[in-house]
């Protein structure tokens, strides 16, 4: 009689429930109108009481708010609206206390433009962090000024910004205010170790990765094909998700960091529908993460040019996804989120 126990074992991340808070919408302590972590604090016994294991908090980290917190100018330090690093401490505290356990939003594929990472990296080209982001000089067509390739934002418009201080642009493939970081330098990969091992040393008990499948482009930064020719800004994410050096970052981010430790790890993998990638980020002896999020039961009710235009579905092709990602390479050790 064949076994019914996993053929992997059953670590505590398997069967916990996590549940993730938006911090500015849950639970506003102080009467200013926003969410904060004493006001998280308050709610441990209601969260304990649902059967809560794993407190997952979006971004909370000090923040413009370009991108509702996604756009971080300190690694380090608390958003004011949301409290102190003592209030964050005491959260983790009667997290832990409770038997259940903390997990922060790793935000790294991109800071913030008020982050002083990036201050000095555009206050010349000669500055020893220039290099920190990418950063490329104008094309010129019959003498106009164009951004160094033809890649739409996720948001809007054109994925680069110009800085006319040092007169080369700057790629954000989210809002302009969101430089992407340059992973191909290995000084910006030691120090986002270092963001972890500060929140790991503190207490945090895992991470979940924001888009960490971008954060290797394809060298030489290609124009992408033209799918749409009624704009000049197209969809490019075949050069920037799942890029060429991504496993081999995130191996290193294992042996460096996660490996020292028991913690949670889960992948935010957008613009990506093939399992097979993705089981690349997960399956065990790849030595990477516990998890990922796939998009692709989102994106049943939208085309995949138009994320945001409704597309009528079937609740067949909901359970084939859903039936087909529980049950993926299961014998090699594939979880899904």
């Amino acid at each position: 009689m064949a076994s019914s126990e996993p053929p992997y074992p059953r670590a505590w991340w398997k069967s916990a429930i996590v549940y993730q808070i938006y911090p500015a919408s849950f639970c506003d302590s102080n009467g200013d109108g926003i969410g904060d972590l004493n006001g998280i604090h308050a709610k441990l016994d209601y969260l304990k009481d649902l059967g809560v294991d794993v407190v997952w908090l979006s971004p909370i980290y000090r923040s413009p708010q370009a991108d509702m917190g996604y756009d971080i100018a300190d690694y380090r330090d608390i958003d004011p609206r949301y409290g102190t690093l003592a209030d964050w401490d005491k959260l983790l505290h009667g997290v832990h206390q409770r038997g259940m356990k903390l997990m922060m939003d790793l935000v790294v594929n991109h800071t913030s433009d008020e982050h002083a990472w990036f201050q000095q990296s555009k206050s010349s080209k000669d500055d020893p962090k220039r290099d920190w982001y990418i950063w490329r000089p104008p094309k010129y067509v019959d003498g106009e000024r164009l951004p160094p390739n033809n890649w739409k934002s996720v948001f809007q418009g054109s994925a680069w910004e110009f800085d006319p201080g040092t007169e080369e642009y700057y790629l954000h493939l989210y809002v302009r205010k969101q430089p992407d970081l340059n992973w191909d330098n290995s000084v910006v990969r030691d120090a986002v170790w270092d963001v972890m091992r500060f929140w790991i040393d503190r207490g945090c008990d895992g991470f979940r990765m924001d888009v960490i499948n971008i954060i290797s482009k394809t060298p030489g930064l290609p124009d992408a094909p033209v799918v749409d020719d009624t704009q000049y800004y197209q969809p490019a994410s075949m050069y920037f998700a799942n890029g060429p050096r991504v496993h081999e970052y995130i191996q290193q981010m294992y042996r460096q960091v996660l490996s020292q430790h028991d913690l949670i790890t889960v992948g935010e993998t957008p613009f990506t529908h093939d399992a097979s990638v993705l089981a690349a980020y997960v399956l065990p002896r790849n030595k990477q993460l516990n998890m990922v999020f796939n998009f692709e039961l989102m994106d049943l009710d939208s085309p995949p040019e138009s994320p945001l235009v409704k597309k009528a579905w079937r609740l067949s092709e909901l359970k084939a996804v859903v039936g087909r990602w529980q049950t993926y390479k299961r014998d090699e050790g594939f979880w899904n989120a």
